[in-house]
Formats: structure tokens, C-alpha cells, sequence
């Protein structure tokens, strides 16, 4: 069960057992549409998909200290290359 989906569809959950299922403050068990929750996608997925692909930040300071303005660019476009890959939502 995607359970960041399910807290974030049905607010009034507080807790949420694989085998149980969804639950309510009362404990009264909470009917979720999986459909819903199966199509439900993270609109804060992009950041972290992007964090892992980002070059190391040291490849632009390294540039910045040799004066190497290449360098420097070829960072600059890596990074442009990975928000294209992974865009914010609108």
C-alpha cells in the first residue's frame, strides 16, 4: 500500500496496517479506493528523483577556482539536463 497516498487522499486516516488496512482517530476502519490511490503520484517526486542524478556540486567550485568557464558550463548544462529529465508539476 502506497501510504503516502492514502494520508494524503483520505486526511481523516491516522493509521494504516498492510494487513488491516486504514483507521480513523475512533479506530473505525476507513474505505480507501485503491484505484485512486494506485494513480495518486507525489507532486514533490521530481525533487528527489533530481537529487540523485545532480553532478557533484565540488565539479562547478572546481571550475570556479581554475577560472575554467567549460567547466563551469558543462555543469550549468548537466543540471539544466536533469530538471528537463524531471520537471516540476504544474
Amino acid at each position: 500500500m502506497n501510504h503516502k497516498a492514502i494520508y494524503t487522499l483520505y486526511p481523516n486516516v491516522v493509521t494504516i496496517d498492510d494487513t488491516d488496512g486504514a483507521r480513523d482517530a475512533q479506530g473505525n476502519q476507513v474505505e480507501i479506493d485503491l484505484a485512486a490511490v494506485n494513480a495518486w503520484t507525489d507532486p514533490n517526486e521530481y525533487k528527489h528523483l533530481r537529487a540523485f542524478e545532480y553532478p557533484p556540486y565540488t565539479d562547478y567550485l572546481d571550475g570556479v577556482v581554475k577560472g575554467n568557464q567549460a567547466q563551469i558550463d558543462a555543469y550549468i548544462a548537466a543540471c539544466q539536463a536533469v530538471k528537463t529529465k524531471y520537471p516540476k508539476p504544474e
